[in-house]
């Protein structure tokens, strides 16, 4: 007989489920469907988590203020912000970020879909946040064949007590996932929760050929693909495909910003003119930001929709992470296809993005897809259609 308590919790979980498959086109996989019900997602939230208002900005909902509206959340196919600003609390509100987040279950099932699991493999996973994904990899391979890697202190003890006490038993370390976890390698499945921008050498060295390694991608233009590789014996190669965006590595994230790190009073850029809309590479167009930010690598945007400007509406900042180059691009509100650009510094950023732009409209407006990695010792490129079809190498 169904315990009348658990009936919320069953129902919630199946909606989560018919949710999920929708997303993925198709049904759940077996296996994946008798984990989640046995693990169920809210058990690794944290009491207070983070929603977004809609504005861009965050607001805290908590379990016991809040409970309705907190266990929808966690059984809803969205990501659930579970830490901001690194675990200390910002003096403004307006400074709050997230820090560390439960993903979207639809791109959890994914990724664990798309490692190829079967019983008897050795499981790493970067990034362990809540412990959910460590948790339903447990429940598929079972106890002694997972091993997590967290960087946050804080994080990584509240999804110890939250694995704990599911009884599921998972080897999990505090550290920097950059490094791997050395001790139980060699690897048959290395799993990133968080996003590169190079893929840690450690991760090679700590599989063993056949090995699939999968991890979110970022670059500067846009954090959004996944990376699929599989190790070889001279070689690691794989391709991307579109649709996740993870926070990146602690280690490999920035700090900028336009008016403390880039642009100064003493700056005079040059002024031009383009009819290449900003838009066009901002915004929801995913597909050519991607194919960008795999072309230039190290140039980085930001909208500034109220600027205090006479005749300007827009302006999008394009900027280097160094800081040494940055370009501006006015749109004055109207219907116009000409836009004023400005540019300083030795490289001018406008017009890379301009070349890179034709370069992916010559090649059909590649999408994820096409482009893939390939790693050869310490050297690592990306290419379009085949490894052959260099676009640049990685620093």
């Amino acid at each position: 007989m169904t315990n009348p308590a658990h009936q919320p919790e069953q129902a919630a979980v199946r909606g989560l489920l018919r949710a999920i498959g929708e997303e993925l086109g198709g049904p759940v996989p077996s296996e994946w469907k008798a984990a989640i019900k046995a693990v169920p997602r809210h058990r690794f939230l944290p009491e207070r988590i983070w929603l977004e208002t809609g504005t861009g900005t965050y607001r805290p909902c908590d379990l016991q203020a809040d409970p309705n509206r907190w266990f929808g959340s966690a059984y809803s196919n969205v990501p659930v912000v579970t830490q901001i600003n690194d675990g200390r609390e910002p003096d403004d509100p307006a400074d709050l970020w997230p820090s560390s987040s439960a993903s979207a279950p639809s791109i959890v099932v994914r990724m664990l879909r798309d490692l190829e699991l079967r019983p008897g493999m050795n499981v790493l996973e970067i990034g362990t946040g809540t412990g959910w994904n460590a948790a339903l990899l447990v429940h598929r391979l079972g106890a002694g064949y997972v091993a997590s890697v967290e960087v946050d202190p804080e994080v990584a003890m509240q999804a110890w007590a939250s694995l704990n006490a599911a009884g599921l038993n998972v080897e999990l370390v505090c550290g920097d996932g950059a490094q791997g976890w050395s001790v139980r390698q060699p690897y048959d499945r290395i799993i990133s929760t968080c996003s590169v921008r190079r893929v840690p050498q450690a991760w090679i060295e700590q599989t063993e050929p056949g090995s699939i390694i999968l991890t979110p991608w970022d670059n500067p233009m846009l954090c959004w693909g996944l990376l699929k590789l599989t190790v070889g014996r001279d070689r690691t190669h794989g391709r991307f495909s579109p649709h996740s965006a993870f926070m990146l590595m602690r280690n490999q994230r920035q700090d900028l910003r336009i008016f403390r790190d880039v642009v100064h009073d003493d700056h005079q850029p040059d002024e031009s003119h383009t009819t290449l809309a900003p838009s066009q590479v901002t915004g929801d167009h995913w597909e050519a930001r991607f194919a960008l930010g795999l072309k230039l690598g190290d140039v980085w945007t930001a909208w500034d929709h109220e600027p205090d400007i006479d005749g300007v509406a827009t302006r999008l900042w394009v900027a280097t992470p160094d800081t040494r180059s940055w370009a501006a691009v006015d749109h004055d509100g109207g219907q116009s296809n000409r836009f004023t650009v400005w540019q300083h510094g030795p490289r001018r950023l406008w017009d890379e993005i301009e070349a890179a732009y034709r370069w992916w409209e010559q090649h059909g407006r590649p999408q994820p897809e096409r482009f893939g990695l390939t790693i050869i010792g310490a050297e690592q490129w990306v290419w379009l259609d085949q490894p052959t079809g260099l676009i640049r190498t990685l620093p």
